[in-house]
């Protein structure tokens, strides 16, 4: 959890795995570092060092909250993905789900008050 240098990865709360090491990118995201090193200092082999093309948390959902659906552009998702997995089509922004890994920084980027991103895990 320390090693981390965006705080990605914190102790679940509640529960049987209360405690535990986590990631819940709809409450920090992932940065996808490129020398992952959450995975170098994972002594316990929890963490697999997977390519950065293989790392899956979920996939992104945008609610009917975005400001497009409301009326003004916003698109402030789209620079924020690092795999380019959302796109603006007609005006509202959309995401792909093969491309999509969920790593959450396209919520985090999002300036709706309650998000209007959510990452399905």
């Amino acid at each position: 959890m320390a090693l981390c240098p965006h705080g990605a990865i914190g102790l679940v709360a509640s529960g049987p795995a209360r405690g535990t090491p986590a990631m819940n990118t709809n409450q920090a995201p992932c940065h996808l570092c490129a020398d992952l090193p959450c995975v170098a200092a994972c002594d316990t082999g929890a963490l697999l060092p997977l390519g950065l093309d293989t790392v899956f948390f979920g996939l992104a959902r945008i609610e009917s909250t975005c400001f497009v659906h409301l009326g003004p552009e916003c698109g402030a998702c789209v620079p924020a993905c690092p795999l380019s997995a959302i796109r603006v089509m007609e005006s509202v922004p959309q995401i792909d789900p093969d491309t999509c890994n969920g790593c959450g920084l396209c919520r985090a980027a999002c300036p709706v008050f309650s998000k209007a991103i959510v990452i399905d895990t």
